[in-house]
């Protein structure tokens, strides 16, 4: 990579993360996006809109980041208000400052394999999986969720070429009947429906292996808020059931984040030098 003035001391990468009001679902992720980018050396900028913001009002507070040179990434946190449209507001941002992976250029290129970020969270789950050593080459695998920024995209990449993919994927969701059924045969369940408890031993085929993407708030008395944060997955009734779950919170999350941070610093580069 050739750094556009190699004289000079580039500047740390900068990851501006952008949500409408506070106390939202996002919550919890951003507290960790900031955290973690404070640990790892990149510069965090919290850019809250208030209450009430409009899909044209957000779109110009994002392509404003997205031409400000000291912003080399952008996220906008999810789910927005009832109707503000998130897709008009992130396709207001360059592929490269997308590294969220999910603006409509950056999820086409995955399509060819060839995207400039793939969402983070798709690609959490990939990573866990080849920590873990669990192969997904020539194996079942059901995906229960079909948005943009999950579920498809995850589908594209396991089903894609490579060693690292080549996998037989099966989309279900919420509208998809008797849902054991289109599990029975797969080798690896990937859930990110944010349905409490959608997954238990009736669903689930003996010996699977769970990856819990789904994140939902409830009520919880024994705790300070009043709720806790729980997955899709029965842990409880998946024990000694399952051959693995991952935790719902501690699992899927925190490797959301980092390769976030890996996103970040990849978007960093290619402003630096140019895109390829």
């Amino acid at each position: 990579m050739q750094l556009r003035n190699p004289g000079a001391r580039p500047t740390p990468p900068l990851l501006a993360s952008v949500h409408v009001g506070s106390g939202g679902p996002f919550s919890f992720y951003l507290r960790n996006q900031a955290r973690t980018s404070h640990e790892v050396g990149i510069a965090f900028r919290d850019v809250t809109l208030p209450e009430g913001t409009g899909t044209t009002e957000l779109q110009r507070q994002v392509q404003a980041l997205d031409k400000d040179p000291s912003v080399h990434a952008v996220l906008i946190q999810h789910p927005l208000p009832d109707g503000v449209d998130f897709r008009g507001a992130v396709d207001a941002l360059s592929p490269e400052k997308d590294v969220d992976g999910v603006g409509t250029v950056n999820l086409g290129r995955i399509v060819a394999q060839k995207a400039v970020h793939a969402p983070a969270v798709a690609l959490a789950v990939l990573q866990i999986l080849r920590h873990y050593s669990i192969p997904i080459r020539n194996r079942r695998v059901a995906i229960i969720g079909r948005s943009s920024t999950v579920g498809l995209p995850l589908a594209l990449l396991m089903a894609g070429r490579g060693a690292s993919a080549d996998a037989t994927v099966t989309i279900a969701h919420s509208r998809t009947p008797r849902l054991s059924e289109s599990l029975v045969g797969n080798d690896i369940i990937v859930s990110c429906a944010g349905v409490p408890g959608l997954l238990d031993r009736t669903v689930v085929p003996k010996g699977a292996i769970v990856v819990d993407v789904g994140l939902s708030s409830v009520p919880d008395d024994s705790t300070p808020s009043g709720s806790r944060a729980t997955g899709d997955a029965n842990a409880t009734s998946l024990d000694g059931w399952a051959e693995a779950v991952t935790p719902v919170p501690g699992g899927v999350g925190p490797v959301t984040v980092a390769q976030l941070m890996l996103n970040v610093v990849a978007a960093w580069k290619l402003q630096a030098g140019g895109l390829p």
